[in-house]
């Protein structure tokens, strides 16, 4: 059952609290005698209520009287000051987060191989764009044609802040995509694309025929391969985060060959 202390009054000021409702305009005295809040604690609860804006007081009666404030006017209070509580808390923590990014990055370079999958769409997006926010130098994505199970809109609008997210961090990112997955993409997201992207000088974007999967390749060292299933090509099964520089070498070599010879993807 909820109650005034799930909103952050103590336990003496949520019965205090009560009891003005209850008894209307009254002294500290009797407020302590009737919520069995100690006298030398009563007057710091009230202080308190009042500077939350619950209680208001009248200074010229002797001895001094308090009344309690509209529940809905009180509680309405009691709400923004959690949220000030919560917004304040996000900045310290993002500042925190901020100061500990230098201390917390990974080695420059990986050594030997290293790889990771995920399995499902809703993980291999999740792993995708975490690698993407990865990313330090530049992006080579290939995208193919679409998987009826991913949600392009929600999707793809993901990956449109990911990729804004890189060029604000001076990652250059390259897009070679499959003409099919333009006419699929709504029409409102292509020209968010268009918008939002194609004004930045380190983003390309050409399109190809000759597509036939979907890939990234990040930093020159890093290749996340779409996999599909295996009992139906045109679902997605799995992605797979594969560390290793001479692979990644030859992918980039492959995308290479594969963007000289695409054309430029004309504005939606």
């Amino acid at each position: 059952m909820a109650s005034l202390r799930d909103l952050g009054l103590s336990e003496y000021e949520s019965r205090t609290y009560r009891e003005l409702l209850d008894h209307g305009p009254t002294t500290a005295k009797e407020l302590s005698a009737v919520s069995d809040v100690p006298m030398g604690r009563i007057y710091d609860v009230l202080n308190d209520l009042e500077g939350a804006g619950l209680v208001r007081s009248q200074a010229a009666s002797r001895p001094k009287k308090y009344v309690a404030v509209e529940p809905e006017a009180a509680l309405d209070r009691l709400v923004d000051a959690r949220k000030r509580e919560l917004d304040q808390q996000a900045e310290r923590y993002e500042a925190v987060a901020e100061d500990l990014v230098d201390d917390l990055d990974a080695a420059d370079s990986v050594q030997g191989q290293f790889w990771t999958a995920s399995v499902g769409p809703e993980e291999t997006t999740e792993l995708f764009l975490e690698r993407l926010s990865a990313a330090d130098e530049r992006i080579h994505y290939v995208a193919g044609l679409p998987s009826p199970q991913i949600d392009l809109g929600e999707v793809g609008q993901r990956v449109l802040e990911a990729f804004e997210a890189a060029l604000e961090r001076g990652v250059s990112v390259q897009v070679l995509i499959h003409p099919d997955l333009v006419e699929t993409i709504p029409a409102e997201l292509n020209e968010r694309f268009e918008t939002r992207l194609r004004g930045h000088d380190r983003y390309h974007i050409r399109e190809s025929t000759a597509i036939d999967g979907t890939f990234t390749l990040i930093d020159g060292e890093e290749v996340c391969i779409e996999v599909p299933n295996p009992l139906d090509a045109s679902q997605v099964f799995a992605l797979i985060d594969f560390k290793d520089v001479a692979f990644a070498d030859d992918v980039r070599t492959v995308f290479e060959e594969q963007w000289a010879e695409s054309t430029p993807l004309d504005p939606p």
